[in-house]
């Protein structure tokens, strides 16, 4: 008898894996395909804000992330050169962020996924979805010894990236669109210690962050408008490191540093794609991808990971129809996501601030209870409207 599973999932990394995941543990029959295999590595930003620490928590996973060695992050601190803002990323419950290799982050959710009860299938090549009556029913692929395979499923949901497979297929609508803002480019140090904060410099058309990661490495990610992208891609190299050496503390502690790996990076579009339609969700940076100036793609998966598991569960029961459950789904990652997607888009064009912002900075600067707010507006934790009123009551004080 051919099998027919509640959900297939196309990826298997930080969307893919804690959907796959939430829906076992109630249950459903879940099979998740990955052309990779675990642990391996990806493009990343690579912080777990503290929204998404909190969903670490939640899951019972959090204690599996500190147990690999992974340095909190208790405090952002940004430097614009006249002035300093440092602040803790996260509020009381969930005051930290976290800086993981994806090739343990992936891995330790991959495992989660397979405990709670998925099907995992590593090195498998999504050739197409298979369509019935204008529905997805299920997927068209290879295993890693070339075997054609064919899977059904109820709903297929697109994990798989801001190239995914799935997407491409469905052609799902398109809106609030903006082109590349900045390029951007990371690798990671050794013996360049930053203790447990990430600490970003912020100059006109330039920008970077370091924070620490595992293996006592560094990671500093940063880059330039897109606009410089063409000119700087032939050395990106020597355009990344005057950028550093422009911030004379940060190259002082960076000559007695070693680079361990190639520089990575990527320019990325920002929009928003209809997350769903007949038999097919989309999740992670499948349905929503911005700059990665903000970091919020891995916290935003796990927020769409509890949101589709939701929505796909009041379908599998009947409690609602696929169209009214997945609806609500798209509507409030869109609410919740607006705000810090014209934060980032505003961000990545990495442009002085204006006059009004630099008065606003001075202002705060030296204020702890303003100061932590401006890193949580940063690290997605309060709303940027919820910090304009919070620093007001601060300053006012």
């Amino acid at each position: 008898m051919e099998k027919v599973y509640d959900a297939i999932i196309v990826g298997a990394r930080c969307a893919g894996s804690p959907t796959a995941m939430l829906l076992a543990r109630k249950g459903y029959r879940v099979l998740v395909v990955d052309r990779a295999t675990f642990p391996s590595d990806t493009l990343s930003s690579h912080i777990v804000q503290p929204s998404g620490v909190a969903a670490l928590a939640s899951w019972g996973l959090l204690d599996r992330l500190v147990a690999t060695g992974c340095p909190p992050i208790k405090k952002f601190t940004f430097d614009f050169g006249p002035i300093t803002i440092s602040g803790t990323p996260g509020k009381k419950d969930f005051p930290v962020a976290y800086c993981p290799r994806r090739t343990v982050l992936d891995k330790l959710l991959v495992d989660a996924a397979a405990e709670a009860g998925a099907e995992i299938r590593e090195a498998f090549t999504v050739k197409g979805l298979l369509v019935e009556d204008g529905r997805v029913v299920g997927i068209k692929g290879a295993s890693k010894d070339g075997k054609t395979v064919i899977d059904r499923g109820k709903v297929v949901i697109g994990a798989d990236g801001w190239h995914s497979v799935v997407a491409e297929a469905v052609h799902p609508e398109r809106y609030n669109y903006v082109a590349p803002l900045s390029a951007a480019y990371y690798s990671y140090w050794s013996n360049l210690p930053v203790g447990e904060q990430a600490e970003l410099h912020i100059r006109p058309d330039r920008g970077f962050g370091a924070a620490p990661t595992h293996e006592g490495l560094t990671l500093i990610i940063g880059g330039w408008p897109y606009a410089q992208f063409a000119a700087n891609k032939d050395d990106v190299e020597g355009n990344f490191m005057k950028m550093l050496m422009d911030v004379p503390e940060f190259a002082d502690r960076l000559r007695g540093a070693k680079r361990e790996a190639r520089f990575a990076g990527a320019t990325l579009p920002n929009y928003f794609n209809k997350p769903y339609g007949p038999g097919w969700a989309l999740v992670g940076d499948a349905g929503y991808i911005k700059d990665s100036i903000t970091a919020q793609g891995i916290s935003d998966a796990f927020l769409d990971a509890e949101r589709v598991t939701a929505a796909l569960g009041d379908f599998f029961s009947g409690k609602r129809s696929f169209d009214e459950a997945m609806g609500e789904y798209q509507q409030a990652r869109d609410q919740h996501a607006m705000p810090m997607y014209q934060f980032t888009c505003q961000s990545a064009t990495l442009a002085p601030p204006p006059p009004e912002m630099q008065q606003l900075l001075g202002a705060i600067q030296g204020n702890p209870e303003a100061m932590d707010a401006f890193a949580q507006m940063n690290t997605g934790t309060i709303t940027p409207a919820e910090f304009m009123s919070m620093v007001s009551t601060a300053v006012s004080h």
